[in-house]
């Protein structure tokens, strides 16, 4: 769950708002009872800011006594013969 501060609140216990995120993750700051802005610590953010990998660099990090050879070939299609 992530836990939410009104703005005043949060500019009120901002040691507090730090300490939690760092202690229980990301905190919502909300304004008007909109969410705003995310408080997180700074290896969350870095950890969420590192590139995402496609599936083949996943795939390709697999440790080999894990990997299963597939065969992925399939049969040729010539299409059909219709009438016209």
């Amino acid at each position: 769950m992530n836990p939410s501060w009104q703005l005043q609140e949060a500019k009120n216990r901002f040691s507090e708002v730090v300490d939690r995120a760092l202690a229980h993750g990301p905190q919502t700051v909300t304004r008007h009872g909109r969410e705003v802005v995310v408080v997180l610590s700074i290896e969350e953010y870095m950890r969420m800011k590192q590139p995402q990998k496609n599936i083949v660099e996943a795939l390709m990090q697999i440790p080999e006594e894990y990997r299963v050879d597939l065969d992925i070939s399939r049969a040729p299609d010539y299409g059909r013969d219709i009438e016209l």
